[in-house]
Parts: C-alpha cells; structure tokens; sequence
C-alpha cells in the first residue's frame, strides 16, 4: 500500500501529441507522422500516477469552462482521484503541444490557462487536512505553491516539490528560493538539477535511462533503471515523481526503487496522462520480470 492521502496541488492540461521522425532544428519545419490529444499535465499526470500506484489522491486545481475542462476532469475521475477541490474557472484550459520523436525523446510546451487561476482557497486548505503526502510541481503560481506548503507542513504532511519546470522570471526564482524553505523533499532531472541549489533535507534527481539518485542527511543512494527500448518518455518523469510521493512515508530507498520502475514502464506506452502502471505492474518488474511483458500484458 502507498501513502495514506496525496494531495496533488497543480496543473492539468489537455496536450496534442505529434509524433515526428526527429525533433525540428531551430527555424525548421517537420511534418508529423501522427497527431492525438490525451489528457496530461504535471500535476494530473503525478495524481493519476500516485492513486495507480495504491494511494488515496486528491488533487487540487483549475480547469476553463471548456470541453477540454470537462474531459480532464472526467479522465481525473476514473482514475480515482478526487476531484472536489478541482475547480471551474472561465476561460480555457491548460494546454500542451508536445512532439515525440523515433527516438522517444519529446519537447513541450505549455500554455497554462487555467492552471495561472490555482489560487490559494478554504477548499486548498480543507484538502490538506488530512494528507500525509503534499506533491507540488511549478506549473502554477508559485505563490500558491508556498501557501499549500505552509498549510501543509502546519497539517503535518511532508512536502515534495517536483522543481519543474524553470522559473519564468527572476520575481519567480525569488519566490521558488522562499518555497524551497518550506519543501522536504526535491524532485529534478538532470538538466533541473543544476540549477537548484536551494538546500532541502532529501534531494532526488532523475537520470533517465540511467535511473535516479537520492540523497539525504546522512546516506546517498543510486538505482539503475531497467534497460528497454523506449516508445515514449513523455510522462515518464511525471509518473516518477507521483510513484515517489504515494510511496515516500514508507522509507526514501524503496520509494525510489518503485519509482525507478514505474517510470520505466511509462516509456513503453505512448502518451503521458494514461501511461502511469499498475502497483502489480512494477512488482513484476522489481521481482525481475522483462519491463516489454510486463508493459503488454497490462495494456
């Protein structure tokens, strides 16, 4: 079983996919090969992740009175999320643009829409009442950011940060080095990496095909991924970092290694809101089941 509750304060965005053979050079046109929308976004992404992993997940945020509003926040729904503190706001959506190449490599960009609306509220604040986990990414104001970890920190929740994506403005990186203060733990890939350099008691920093890294006070800890062939990364952090909070009050070391192999099994499925994997799923992998059989037989 994962953490009691994860409370999930953050973005969900309805992303159009195109797959090309190899991401544009600056300047330069590509045509697709295929085009889709599924529903995505960091902090839907990690909630799906989180509740598929065995937690009990509530998610805090804002979708536009739109379709796309509608259809995020059904696809939140049967995942088994909670959605009462999910909020409609007028004006559209979140949105993402995402090209995924041969390769599985992607770029993204995100137009935040609803997601600038994620305001700190009584429903924020009653959603953190009872969370032991408080999972936070940096795709809405950072201002309600500070003030979800506040409230849950005086709640008694531990606080984990997904440090992504970089600041927009330096009044944004002011604020991201006071969030810091109020964060536990710190999620970031490797790029991220290098530019946080905030101290936090638990640091976790994504590699990739080359797994993650924690460290904490006193040890240090290194967990190689699964080798395969990826299909599509999109996704793949985001599931990473909702593994790690449904799993993180069991202890840092087994939390990472369920998060390394849920992560693996992402990139095997295309498109990044449904490709978070099953508890049972990882068990197999972590028991020493081919990542492929695994990924087919839970399609």
């Amino acid at each position: 079983m994962g953490a009691d509750r994860v409370c999930v304060v953050g973005s969900v965005n309805l992303d159009t996919v195109l797959s090309v053979r190899r991401l544009p050079a600056p300047g330069e046109t590509v045509m697709a090969t295929a085009a889709g929308q599924n529903p995505g976004g960091k902090g839907g992404n990690q909630a799906v992740a989180a509740a598929r992993a065995g937690a009990g997940v509530r998610f805090v945020g804002a979708v536009g009175d739109d379709a796309a509003g509608r259809l995020l926040r059904a696809h939140l729904g049967e995942h088994d999320v909670d959605v009462t503190a999910l909020a409609t706001v007028s004006g559209p959506s979140g949105t993402a643009v995402v090209l995924v190449e041969d390769s599985g490599e992607n770029t993204i960009v995100v137009a935040p829409g609803a997601n600038d609306q994620v305001v700190p509220s009584a429903e924020l604040r009653t959603a953190l009442g009872d969370c032991s986990v408080l999972l936070l990414q940096l795709e809405i104001p950072v201002a309600t950011a500070i003030t979800a970890a506040e409230w849950a920190r005086a709640a008694g929740a531990v606080v984990i940060l997904n440090a992504s994506p970089l600041p927009r403005s330096d009044g944004d990186s002011d604020a991201v080095a006071e969030l810091a203060g109020r964060v536990d733990v710190v999620v970031v890939n490797e790029p991220e990496s290098r530019h946080w350099h905030h101290p936090v008691a638990h640091r976790v920093v994504t590699a990739g095909a080359a797994g993650a890294r924690y460290r904490g006070a006193a040890t240090g800890l290194s967990v190689p991924a699964p080798r395969l062939t990826p299909v599509d990364t999109a996704g793949a952090g985001d599931v990473f970092a909702g593994v790690l909070a449904a799993w993180w009050t069991g202890g840092a070391e087994p939390a990472l290694r369920r998060a390394v192999a849920a992560a693996a099994l992402a990139t095997l499925v295309p498109g990044a809101g449904g490709c978070a994997p099953s508890a049972a799923a990882v068990d197999r992998v972590l028991a020493g089941e081919d990542p492929a059989t695994v990924a087919a037989d839970h399609r």
